[in-house]
């Protein structure tokens, strides 16, 4: 509900509905029975105009539908009021709805041929010369589509920065913690074959210096020794904490990776026992996860995503899923294409199927 209310509250269904008015406002000159007549088509138009913003980008059949549907009414309702000149302001309005809801190569075609048959119904109501009328329309209608282009082009060129730099962010998180690992890796070494082996040295010396007849006395060379083991014991303590390997941070690069998408949500789970310390594989993981988000905003209009990382009987197992709602024949496009071939690539399979609910779910395996 609370998203419907953004949608509707966008300056495109605030600009409609504040020219709907104006005509209404128009329609108010017409005779008694066309009056009740223009103001249901009208409110039949606003009805369509709201319904259009609302339905999911992911049903574009009923997109078409809607947008057909208010074409229809605009075309009756400017030829019946043709002598206003007002009502052709909602063909200026569907052709914004147009470009916003359709490619832009429909959106010309479907322009083109409504102002042919506007023009043709114009000549059938008595106007002698229409063409002015349609071409001045034209015109409005034109700007109107140029602005929706322009907008939609760079609300599409925001979302793709917003995702290349969630892409940049995640891998910088991989690539920092891959860093932290090779430095902790590097120090321990360090001090295994430096700190450890002169130690070793001096613990050596120290036993043979207590067992000197003359020094062996005194305490100090028996603190001395005891003092080394100690120390080469913490060494090797040290050495063998910073050896362990705790594996990639996959958490902090999964958020970085959502955190730019207004919708869907992340939904994170990674169990405990989970340690991936192969870049390739954690890479691997962050590419299904945005493929995953991708296809949930723009196919199956999802509000949702859950990711579970957990170990399984072969190895590590990925399973994805969303609230959306997909088609019951699902198409595997490039997207689900490439991430056979990341997994394939590493000897893993991927499941593509539906949850109960009709949204889209994963279940990807790699080995160990």
């Amino acid at each position: 509900m609370r998203q419907t209310i953004r949608t509707l509250l966008q300056p495109l269904p605030i600009a409609g509905m504040v020219t709907l008015l104006t005509v209404a406002y128009a329609l108010g000159l017409l005779e008694a029975p066309q009056r009740g007549h223009g103001f249901l088509l009208l409110g039949g138009y606003g009805f369509l105009f709201l319904l259009l913003h609302v339905v999911p980008e992911h049903r574009r059949a009923w997109q078409h539908l809607v947008l057909a549907a208010m074409l229809l009414i605009a075309l009756g309702l400017s030829t019946m009021a043709a002598r206003l000149n007002v009502t052709q302001v909602l063909l200026v309005v569907w052709i914004a709805c147009a470009f916003a809801m359709a490619s832009t190569r429909v959106a010309v075609v479907a322009g083109l041929l409504a102002n042919a048959v506007f023009y043709l119904l114009l000549l059938r109501v008595g106007f002698r010369s229409p063409a002015p009328m349609v071409l001045i329309n034209m015109g409005f209608q034109a700007l109107a589509a140029i602005c929706v282009y322009y907008a939609r082009s760079a609300e599409q060129s925001r979302d793709a920065l917003a995702r290349v730099n969630a892409d940049l962010l995640a891998t910088r998180a991989l690539l920092a913690d891959s860093a932290r690992d090779a430095e902790r890796l590097r120090v321990a070494r360090e001090l295994h074959d430096v700190a450890g082996h002169k130690l070793t040295a001096m613990r050596l010396n120290l036993r043979a210096l207590s067992a000197d007849p003359v020094l062996g006395v005194h305490p100090e060379v028996a603190v001395a020794e005891r003092l080394s083991a100690e120390l080469l014991a913490d060494i090797r303590q040290v050495v063998q904490s910073l050896r362990d390997d705790r594996g990639l941070d996959l958490a902090t690069a999964l958020r970085a990776l959502a955190a730019p998408f207004p919708r869907p949500s992340l939904h994170l789970t990674i169990a405990p026992g989970v340690r991936v310390t192969d870049p390739a594989v954690a890479e691997t993981v962050l590419r299904l996860a945005q493929e995953a988000l991708t296809n949930a905003a723009r196919h199956a209009g999802a509000e949702r995503v859950w990711l579970r990382i957990d170990n399984g009987e072969q190895g590590l197992r990925i399973d994805i899923h969303d609230d959306g709602q997909c088609d019951a024949s699902i198409r595997e496009g490039n997207g689900i294409a490439g991430m056979r071939e990341r997994l394939a690539a590493l000897g893993g399979s991927l499941d593509v199927g539906r949850t109960s609910r009709g949204g889209l779910k994963l279940s990807a395996g790699l080995p160990r």
